[in-house]
């Protein structure tokens, strides 16, 4: 897969990424990163305020190795502590932040703070999940968050003070122009959740989708615990109809590309394939027989698992070398799509209805 190459690298960690393959995380990303998901960072001492003297100094030696700051080109910034992923853009008139996931929140404003003397003036919600906008408390009060309808409807249901509330809500999609700049925010319906928007920087050929593709990598477990199967997977055609580049996808530690959204459209289409084709081949009445009992809940286990096992080593046998990690989640994946594919698309095998029936 081709490497993206952004402009310039300013704040990286001091192992070589030429070193190792792009998809990767280095020994101090994953423990930086790991660290701060664990809590260990102190998220609450950096609100924007700085630091002076030697305990400074050596804060800001810390978070130099703690983050991956990449200027993706005129002010639009790719930020990453190797498992999380942000972007943000400069303008004359102010710093637009799209996420503020709590692992990542720590290095935003020092991150900020080493391109521009610009306050942050916006904050963007890429979708509703807690991991990804769960700092966006430690913005203050001043801020402009931006968010689809949807996310504010999502939100109000768990009045968690970590996320704001948006100020600035909007149906469809929304132009975000600042200081001559610009993003445009679009929403195309469910996929990963029901409010999972398509970030696009049309002037700088960039695209940011989080959650829907992992470039490099397999997608986390369970279709990345995606809420609309259907949605998940229409969401990477989506993708390929905006001109792009450069993809900033929310998680691990490089942005991605179009042949990352290509190459995971092939993974996902072959993943449905062989999940249908499991579902059609798979004999019920052979597993309930080798199961031998008259429980409903252990014979359907025993058939769905079947199915599972079926298709997951089908695409295992494709994807084991071509993405990172096809190992771990396969079987996640396959039952994911297994269900989906019963449940949404109609594909019920064997507990389908009969062709005809007396008296119609």
């Amino acid at each position: 897969m081709a490497t993206p190459a952004p402009s310039d690298s300013i704040a990286s960690s001091p192992d070589s990424p030429d070193e190792q393959p792009r998809f990767a995380l280095n020994r101090r990303e994953w423990l930086a990163g790991s660290a701060a998901l664990l809590g260990l960072a102190s998220v609450g001492s950096v609100a924007g305020l700085p630091t002076t003297g030697a305990a400074g100094d050596a804060a800001d030696s810390t978070r130099q190795q703690q983050y991956d700051l990449r200027e993706l080109g005129d002010g639009l910034y790719f930020l990453s502590d190797g498992l999380y992923q942000i972007m943000f853009l400069v303008t004359d008139e102010g710093v637009v932040v799209v996420d503020a996931p709590p692992s990542l929140v720590a290095s935003i404003f020092p991150a900020v703070a080493e391109v521009t003397d610009q306050p942050i003036t916006h904050l963007v919600y890429s979708h509703y999940h807690a991991d990804h906008i769960g700092g966006a408390s430690l913005f203050g009060d001043e801020v402009e968050i931006v968010a689809h309808e949807e996310t504010d409807r999502l939100l109000s249901q768990f009045d968690d003070p970590q996320r704001p509330a948006p100020t600035t809500t909007f149906v469809g999609s929304y132009n975000l122009g600042i200081g001559g700049q610009q993003l445009d925010l679009d929403y195309r319906g469910p996929n990963h959740t029901p409010d999972n928007l398509f970030i696009y920087a049309p002037d700088h050929a960039v695209l940011m989708l989080v959650d829907v593709i992992f470039p490099g990598w397999i997608p986390f477990k369970a279709l990345a615990v995606s809420q609309n199967i259907h949605g998940y997977v229409e969401a990477h055609e989506e993708a390929l109809r905006y001109d792009f580049d450069t993809l900033v996808a929310g998680h691990l530690g490089e942005p991605g590309t179009r042949e990352d959204v290509e190459t995971q459209l092939e993974f996902v289409t072959d993943l449905r394939a062989n999940s249908a084709a499991a579902i059609e081949s798979v004999d019920f009445q052979a597993v309930a027989q080798e199961v031998g009992s008259n429980n409903p809940w252990e014979l359907f286990d025993a058939y769905l698992n079947a199915l599972t096992e079926e298709a997951a080593s089908a695409t295992l046998e494709t994807w084991e070398d071509r993405l990172q990690g096809a190992d771990v989640f396969m079987e996640s994946h396959a039952e994911t799509m297994i269900e989906a594919l019963r449940v949404d698309y109609g594909m019920l095998g064997p507990f389908g209805p009969p062709e005809s029936v007396d008296g119609t």
